[in-house]
């Protein structure tokens, strides 16, 4: 059995590195910059790609951004200079389109993390992030690509993306770990 869980955790490794290759590193900057620039960041998706949302915008907060999760009763409106960040991995949602289409009529700027950037949503965002991985809309028949079920390799990859986008952005905020740790609550 351990033989089996060591092949699976290969091919797993395997299918991530297309995802953490130099072309799709490329897109932190762009993406780190207009967070660096935002004056609030509202980040939003559903299911499982939701929580790793939330785990970003948890990272955000630490990082002193003026962070939130859309849904939340204590999120902000959004506005000018504002960031609507959101994941669409099979690149259409239409919750998360509607979404994005109050944020843009309000003035904010719209970030989205995809699988698809051919997508509804990513089209209509300012940023469009595309994350290769499959996702439940590629999961079955001759599409289905990944060990992983479902869209679990995608939203595996979103993590460490977004991890890798933490650390570009401490780094162009300033903000050392010393200081984001000082930024966690004290409430667990």
């Amino acid at each position: 059995m351990a033989d089996l869980q060591t092949d699976i955790a290969e091919t797993l490794l395997n299918e991530l590195r297309p995802g953490l290759s130099p072309k799709v590193l490329a897109q932190i900057p762009p993406l780190s910059e207009m967070l660096a620039q935002a004056g609030r960041i509202a980040c939003h998706g559903v299911g499982r790609e939701g929580l790793m949302m939330r785990a970003l915008a948890m990272r955000l907060f630490h990082l002193g951004c003026d962070a939130h999760v859309v849904g939340d009763m204590t999120t902000p409106p959004l506005g000018e200079g504002d960031v609507l960040l959101v994941s669409a991995g099979p690149g259409d949602f239409a919750t998360i389109a509607a979404l994005v289409g109050i944020a843009k009529d309000a003035g904010a700027k719209v970030a989205c993390l995809t699988a698809e950037p051919g997508g509804s949503v990513p089209r209509a965002a300012d940023l469009a992030v595309h994350l290769p991985a499959q996702t439940m809309a590629s999961d079955q028949g001759e599409a289905a690509s990944s060990v992983l079920p479902m869209g679990s390799l995608y939203e595996a990859l979103m993590f460490l993306f977004c991890e890798l986008l933490v650390l570009d952005l401490a780094q162009r905020l300033d903000v050392s770990a010393e200081a984001m740790r000082a930024n966690h609550t004290n409430l667990e």
